[in-house]
């Protein structure tokens, strides 16, 4: 794509529509045009995708207390039952798989003899509640989730909920317990921001990490407000975070700010990277996997640069107002214009077309849509570019 312009255009009146600077990304794995394709069915309940060069992907089917092998040859075997009913699965610094044994209430690892050798199975004296989900540093440590998902309450012992640190020499450390059902977690990719999903509140929460080895400043990273919930996610190389959630696939930028979405059929529960080039990602859904590739080869992310300072156009409320877009398309393809409000909502969606070359241009009648900021994201071929801007009435 060659040329990308807004217009501004009165309808009776106008918007405010300012164009604010934010962070720019060059050649960000965000996957564009996404081509969502279910590779197997007919699980329990899936959770905790992860990749193994030599073996392709794992998964659990928690119900089925199995940890699934599925193939590149597109076959499915057993690599581990029973699994202790385990929920997320990573790997460690030695590869070896590390299971969140949901049933059994503890962390272990699978050795190269396939033995099960329990890490972490209780804090104070008393057992853990059900371990969900891990995420595994540079150094070795353990971060793992501990919600009651797989207890009655007769049996929890903690009284809390916790996210803990296990150190490489097995030492324990609870870094919080104020969640009511902390369950997905990942790593920026430097390991300087812990992010974990807060379930029941469809909300994400982001620490910095001090000293590699506790946590500080929590504060809400994303928050949406639809009903459903976050569970599993994975951040990729640029910073993005990708988590499950309602309908699918939610991204969103380093700042928290919504990307886009991926619809993906049945509860989406935890994602995962894999294949070679790790650009495809890999999505337990309900009974099901589904795998996401990019529709077209990587392109760049950019964010509009700084336009005018203050208001375009300005006129006192009552107004009803338009906004037309208008771009160009150098070679055949699909191009998608999409609406979203801070809360991550998708608005609408402008343009869904394949199109030939040539000069387009579309127009948003905001109607009732209230004062505040979006995003436009729009994939043309070759191009996907965010767009942020302030309405204003």
């Amino acid at each position: 794509m060659k040329n990308f312009g807004f217009t501004l255009k009165s309808a009776i009146s106008c918007i405010l529509f300012g164009f604010l600077t934010e962070s720019s990304y060059t050649q960000s794995p965000v996957l564009t045009n996404p081509v969502v394709e279910k590779i197997w069915g007919g699980f329990q309940f899936v959770e905790g995708p992860v990749w193994v060069d030599t073996l392709g992907l794992l998964f659990s089917d928690i119900n089925g207390n199995t940890v699934y092998r599925w193939s590149l040859d597109s076959t499915i075997s057993v690599f581990l039952s029973p699994s202790g009913n385990s929920n997320g699965l990573a790997l460690d610094k030695q590869g070896r798989l590390l299971l969140a044994q949901h049933g059994n209430r503890q962390v272990a690892r699978r050795e190269e003899n396939g033995t099960i050798t329990p890490l972490a199975t209780h804090y104070d004296g008393k057992r853990l509640n059900s371990p969900n989900d891990l995420a595994v540093k540079s150094d070795g440590s353990i971060f793992f989730t501990d919600p009651p998902y797989g207890i009655s309450s007769a049996q929890a012992e903690l009284g809390f909920n916790g996210i803990y640190r296990l150190s490489p020499s097995g030492v324990l450390q609870l870094l919080d317990d104020t969640f009511y059902r902390p369950n997905g977690i990942a790593f920026s990719p430097d390991e300087t921001k812990l992010y974990v999903a807060e379930c029941e509140a469809t909300r994400i929460y982001v620490w910095d990490v001090v000293n590699d080895t506790a946590v500080a400043n929590k504060r809400v990273f994303a928050d949406i407000s639809l009903s459903g919930y976050f569970d599993g996610m994975k951040v990729d190389s640029a910073g993005f975070v990708y988590s499950t959630g309602p309908t699918g696939i939610w991204i969103f930028s380093p700042e928290g700010d919504p990307v886009d979405t991926i619809k993906v059929p049945e509860q989406t529960t935890n994602c995962g990277w894999g294949g070679a080039d790790r650009e495809a990602l890999y999505v337990t859904s309900g009974k099901s996997i589904y795998r996401i590739r990019k529709g077209n080869p990587p392109v760049a992310v950019r964010d509009i640069k700084e336009k005018e300072a203050g208001p375009v156009w300005y006129y006192p409320n009552p107004f009803e107002g338009s906004i037309r877009f208008d771009y160009a398309i150098d070679e055949p393809g699909r191009a998608v214009l999409k609406l979203f409000n801070m809360s991550g909502q998708q608005v609408t969606i402008l343009v869904d077309s394949i199109l030939s070359p040539g000069q387009y241009s579309v127009v948003w009648d905001a109607g009732a849509q209230p004062s505040g900021n979006y995003w436009f994201s729009m994939s043309l071929p070759g191009d996907h570019e965010i767009h942020k801007g302030i309405v204003k009435k």
